[in-house]
């Protein structure tokens, strides 16, 4: 059996579906050796798997890797090490004629960050969690305020859902503003272009079809692209580079009854002075993403008006996992059955 799987508790916590999805792709080219391991104390790879010598593709998933456990596997070709290994094994494989393959982005969760996105959006338009909540205990949603006509029969009056103080209704007709139009931003960009948004975004690092396939506008200026957002959605990874890249003057520049949408990284802003405004009512909040996770129950964001919240959860799908597993999968040679 030259394929092999092998997978530490601790990796499954973060990504519960991706080894099993690896092993069923697996298994449609042929026999794998699976393994799942949580190892106290420690042991050697070709402790662990049979018949080590045979192997020649392998993933590698929470487990530490020493130069002893690639020696015990003397016929391996092609491998997956998630912790990537360091320098000196790295050498090591090259030498070894061992291909490694890697991510080369965060691809894998892309869809599921920026339909979350979307999602978060819908839910701070139509107040859609403040809605479900009273609707448990109360029922107050449900007053229409009718009245009688002329002949006595009731007439629905106060059709009306939304918080006209805030960005309410239908996405299409709203002024989108975007900060970064990569991977997630881009997809995002499309759902509200595709829901007649006037999307426009600012990204100095993106190129122009990352604009051209979205549908959105290239500003050039990020102090000119807050001016008229009805919905502002900054869709950065937190780096030095962009840690508070979205400032105290932006937020303050934003106009009043604006929804701000957070679903990468609270700290791309200025948290203080978007908390300041939202607690002000004059911003609306879509979060998934917090200063600080997870929130005190006390925090006063909470069971906000103007606020919905969601756990940080939007990349954790198990499409996203599967994607993690495919991405990688896909780099492999090609493998009959057999082989």
């Amino acid at each position: 059996m030259d394929s092999c799987i092998i997978v530490h508790s601790q990796f499954e916590h973060g990504l519960p579906f991706a080894a099993e999805h690896f092993h069923c792709l697996w298994k449609r080219q042929g026999e794998v050796a699976f393994y799942r391991v949580d190892e106290k104390p420690r042991q050697g790879l070709k402790d662990i798997i049979a018949n080590s010598h045979q192997v020649k593709r392998l993933v590698s998933l929470g487990m530490k890797i020493t130069k002893e456990d690639l020696r015990g596997l003397p016929n391996l070709q092609e491998a997956v090490f998630e912790p990537d290994l360091d320098e000196e094994l790295k050498a090591y494989c090259e030498k070894a004629g061992i291909k490694i393959y890697r991510h080369s982005s965060v691809g894998y969760w892309g869809e599921s960050v920026s339909e979350c996105a979307l999602a978060l959006t819908l839910c701070g338009l139509r107040r859609i969690p403040q809605l479900h909540h009273e609707i448990i205990s109360s029922h107050k949603p449900w007053d229409f305020s009718f009245q009688k006509d002329s002949s006595g029969q009731p007439i629905r009056g106060a059709q009306f859902c939304d918080d006209p103080r805030f960005t309410n209704g239908t996405v299409q007709g709203k002024r989108v503003r975007i900060v970064g139009i990569g991977n997630i931003g881009s997809r995002y960009a499309s759902f509200m272009n595709m829901l007649g948004a006037d999307v426009a975004a600012w990204d100095p690092f993106a190129s122009d079809p990352c604009f051209h396939r979205s549908g959105a506008r290239k500003i050039w200026d990020l102090d000119e692209l807050i001016k008229d957002a009805d919905i502002f959605a900054p869709i950065l990874p937190l780096t030095s580079a962009t840690k508070g890249i979205v400032t105290s003057h932006h937020i303050d520049g934003l106009p009043k009854g604006c929804l701000v949408v957070l679903v990468t990284r609270a700290k791309i802003c200025d948290v203080a002075a978007l908390r300041k405004r939202v607690l002000a009512d004059e911003l609306a909040l879509a979060a998934d993403v917090h200063d600080i996770e997870p929130l005190p129950l006390d925090d006063p964001l909470l069971g906000r008006h103007n606020v919905v919240h969601t756990p940080h959860i939007a990349g954790r799908t198990m499409y996203a996992n599967q994607q993690w597993a495919e991405i990688l999968a896909a780099q492999f040679l090609p493998h009959a059955k057999g082989d």
